[in-house]
């Protein structure tokens, strides 16, 4: 899953951000509200989290432009402001959440989850099933038959990737760039080890194997 966060404090924004990773979600950060309407615009967000206070465009009229070209990604509006009436005002320009500065990351992180669990149950699944593999996006469990899988961060992530694109061969850049969020360097070998410890939870002492090699090109999760 991944979320948008537009804050021009930094120090704030790499806090949020480092929690969001470490938590298994991929992360988009701006410093200002053009750049971050910018991203916005792709609609490729399952949450985002605004700042009121932005460079160029405030954080409003940043929500306001989001709605006014039909992106409903669900909104966390973060603000120093705390009046009823500013946090009105954010809920009527389309934001769905509000929180005031300073906050706890746990009740963010508990808020951005309930915006996405919102947003899934009028469409989106909640779940992802492969052979007997699932996954449960709300509780972020993995199950092989009726045995759990713990998964770290960065293996639920690659997982989740492989799931939602079942039978497709995916790259290494591609994972580089989705799940550690940087382009290809040839020399490293994380992915490898990456997929070598998410092969070794998924498949070791389960049939049939669903993780599989393609010598030249990536990777894929298959039948055989």
């Amino acid at each position: 899953m991944k979320v948008l966060i537009v804050e021009d404090d930094v120090k704030i924004a790499s806090f949020i951000a480092k929690g969001m990773r470490e938590a298994g979600y991929v992360v988009d950060v701006c410093h200002d509200g053009d750049s971050g309407l910018e991203q916005g615009m792709t609609g490729r967000h399952d949450a985002a989290v605004i700042d009121i206070m932005l460079p160029g465009l405030d954080g409003l009229q940043l929500i306001e432009r989001l709605r006014g070209h039909n992106i409903s990604t669900p909104v966390l509006i973060l603000s120093a402001k705390q009046s009823v009436d500013d946090r009105i005002r954010g809920l009527q320009q389309g934001g769905d959440d509000y929180m005031v500065k300073p906050f706890s990351f746990s009740e963010l992180l508990a808020r951005i989850q309930a915006l996405i669990r919102r947003d899934r149950a009028h469409g989106e699944p909640t779940s992802l099933t492969y052979q007997n593999l699932s996954m449960d996006l709300l509780r972020r469990e993995v199950h092989r038959d009726d045995e759990k899988i713990e998964l770290p961060a960065k293996e639920y992530a690659l997982l989740e990737y492989f799931m939602r694109h079942p039978e497709m061969v995916i790259s290494k850049t591609a994972i580089l760039e989705r799940v550690y969020e940087y382009s290809f360097d040839p020399q490293t070998n994380v992915v490898d080890v990456l997929v070598c410890r998410l092969r070794n939870k998924i498949d070791r002492g389960f049939e049939p194997k669903l993780i599989h090699t393609v010598r030249g090109m990536g990777y894929v999760l298959k039948t055989g």
